[in-house]
Protein backbone atom coordinates (compact mmCIF):
# COMPACT_ATOMS: atom_id res chain seq x y z
CA UNK A 1 0.00 0.00 0.00
CA UNK A 2 1.25 3.36 -0.50
CA UNK A 3 0.67 5.20 2.22
CA UNK A 4 -1.14 9.16 2.04
CA UNK A 5 -1.38 12.31 4.01
CA UNK A 6 1.61 12.86 6.61
CA UNK A 7 3.12 9.42 6.30
CA UNK A 8 3.18 9.98 2.56
CA UNK A 9 4.53 13.35 2.64
CA UNK A 10 7.28 12.20 5.66
CA UNK A 11 8.34 9.27 2.74
CA UNK A 12 8.01 12.31 0.06
CA UNK A 13 10.87 14.37 2.42
CA UNK A 14 12.94 11.10 2.98
CA UNK A 15 13.15 10.17 -0.72
CA UNK A 16 14.42 14.00 -1.41
CA UNK A 17 16.49 14.22 1.38
CA UNK A 18 18.25 10.84 0.39
CA UNK A 19 18.57 11.86 -3.54
CA UNK A 20 20.46 14.93 -2.43
CA UNK A 21 22.89 13.34 -0.18
CA UNK A 22 23.74 10.59 -2.81
CA UNK A 23 24.20 13.29 -5.64
CA UNK A 24 26.15 15.06 -3.22
CA UNK A 25 28.17 11.70 -2.48
CA UNK A 26 29.27 11.31 -6.05
CA UNK A 27 30.37 14.66 -6.21
CA UNK A 28 33.22 13.95 -4.18
CA UNK A 29 34.50 10.76 -5.69
CA UNK A 30 35.20 12.88 -9.60
CA UNK A 31 38.70 12.09 -9.00
CA UNK A 32 38.93 8.58 -10.01
CA UNK A 33 38.79 7.24 -13.85
CA UNK A 34 35.22 5.53 -13.54
CA UNK A 35 33.83 8.57 -11.50
CA UNK A 36 32.06 10.18 -15.17
CA UNK A 37 30.22 6.54 -14.77
CA UNK A 38 30.14 6.46 -11.34
CA UNK A 39 28.41 9.94 -11.02
CA UNK A 40 26.13 9.64 -13.71
CA UNK A 41 24.72 6.40 -11.86
CA UNK A 42 24.50 8.38 -8.64
CA UNK A 43 22.56 10.90 -11.12
CA UNK A 44 20.10 8.76 -12.56
CA UNK A 45 19.08 7.02 -9.30
CA UNK A 46 18.48 10.09 -7.02
CA UNK A 47 16.28 11.57 -10.13
CA UNK A 48 14.40 8.21 -9.88
CA UNK A 49 14.19 8.24 -6.12
CA UNK A 50 12.94 12.04 -6.40
CA UNK A 51 9.82 10.82 -8.73
CA UNK A 52 9.53 7.96 -7.42
CA UNK A 53 9.93 5.11 -9.84
CA UNK A 54 10.76 2.01 -8.68
CA UNK A 55 11.21 3.03 -5.21
CA UNK A 56 12.47 -0.26 -3.65
CA UNK A 57 14.57 -1.61 -6.27
CA UNK A 58 16.36 2.28 -6.46
CA UNK A 59 17.20 2.61 -2.72
CA UNK A 60 18.99 -0.85 -2.45
CA UNK A 61 20.75 0.34 -5.41
CA UNK A 62 21.17 3.69 -3.88
CA UNK A 63 22.48 1.46 -0.61
CA UNK A 64 24.35 -0.32 -2.69
CA UNK A 65 26.46 2.00 -4.49
CA UNK A 66 26.94 4.46 -1.19
CA UNK A 67 28.44 1.36 0.35
CA UNK A 68 30.61 1.07 -2.75
CA UNK A 69 31.72 4.79 -2.75
CA UNK A 70 33.12 4.36 0.84
CA UNK A 71 35.03 1.56 -0.37
CA UNK A 72 36.28 2.70 -3.78
CA UNK A 73 36.47 6.17 -3.13
CA UNK A 74 37.95 6.03 0.55
CA UNK A 75 35.80 9.12 1.94
CA UNK A 76 36.70 10.63 4.79
CA UNK A 77 33.93 10.63 7.29
CA UNK A 78 32.60 7.33 6.65
CA UNK A 79 29.26 8.65 9.03
CA UNK A 80 27.63 10.10 6.18
CA UNK A 81 27.87 7.04 3.75
CA UNK A 82 26.49 4.89 6.75
CA UNK A 83 23.86 7.27 7.43
CA UNK A 84 22.75 7.05 3.94
CA UNK A 85 22.36 3.42 3.59
CA UNK A 86 20.53 3.55 6.72
CA UNK A 87 18.11 6.14 5.06
CA UNK A 88 18.30 3.81 1.49
CA UNK A 89 17.70 0.76 3.45
CA UNK A 90 14.35 2.18 5.53
CA UNK A 91 13.05 3.62 2.17
CA UNK A 92 13.43 0.40 0.64
CA UNK A 93 11.44 -1.12 3.56
CA UNK A 94 8.28 1.61 3.89
CA UNK A 95 8.30 2.18 -0.25
CA UNK A 96 7.45 5.09 -1.84
CA UNK A 97 4.19 6.58 -0.63
CA UNK A 98 0.96 7.61 -2.29
CA UNK A 99 3.21 10.80 -3.77
CA UNK A 100 5.08 9.00 -6.05
CA UNK A 101 4.92 7.94 -9.88
CA UNK A 102 5.23 4.36 -8.23
CA UNK A 103 1.69 5.15 -6.79
CA UNK A 104 0.38 6.08 -9.84
CA UNK A 105 1.74 3.12 -12.06
CA UNK A 106 1.10 0.52 -9.51
CA UNK A 107 -2.05 2.41 -7.88
CA UNK A 108 -3.34 1.15 -4.33
CA UNK A 109 -4.63 -2.45 -4.51
CA UNK A 110 -6.43 -4.39 -1.82
CA UNK A 111 -6.26 -8.03 -1.63
CA UNK A 112 -8.73 -9.84 -0.19
CA UNK A 113 -9.21 -13.97 0.22
CA UNK A 114 -11.81 -15.77 -0.32
CA UNK A 115 -13.55 -17.28 2.63
CA UNK A 116 -12.46 -20.00 4.44
CA UNK A 117 -9.06 -20.01 2.20
CA UNK A 118 -6.14 -22.70 2.17
CA UNK A 119 -5.83 -22.54 5.86
CA UNK A 120 -8.98 -24.01 6.40
CA UNK A 121 -8.66 -27.27 4.53
CA UNK A 122 -5.38 -27.52 6.63
CA UNK A 123 -6.19 -30.70 9.02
Amino acid sequence: MFPAGAPGVALLMLRLSLAVAIFDTGAGCLKSPLSLLFCLALAVLSLLLCIGVLTPIVSVLACLFELASFFLFAHTDGRYIVLTSVDAAAIALLGPGALSLDARLFGRRVITFPAGGPAAKIP
